[in-house]
């Protein structure tokens, strides 16, 4: 399996938790589908205390794991919206 882009993509979004809308991360995203995975190189600003917990609500949105060898958040569905 190949890895991500380093360079990884210039667009980026903002990403919210679906209960009671703080900023989680501002996060490089790249194509047009869902969120359904964080790479931990492509975020760029992260308002998080503790990984793949909501720093307002402590709901967990997240669970931390290895996609093709790259460290990411597999966002829970439901639990994040985007921007």
């Amino acid at each position: 399996m190949s890895k991500p882009n380093k360079k990884g993509p210039t667009r980026t979004v903002d990403i919210f938790c679906a209960k009671c809308k703080t900023q989680l991360f501002k996060y490089r995203k790249g194509g047009k589908g869902a969120l359904v995975k964080c790479f931990k190189e492509r975020i760029v600003v992260d308002h998080t205390h503790t990984p793949c917990i909501c720093p307002n609500c402590k709901q967990p949105f997240a669970r931390e794991d290895l996609i093709r060898g790259t460290p990411a958040f597999k966002i829970i569905s439901g639990k994040v919206t985007v921007k």
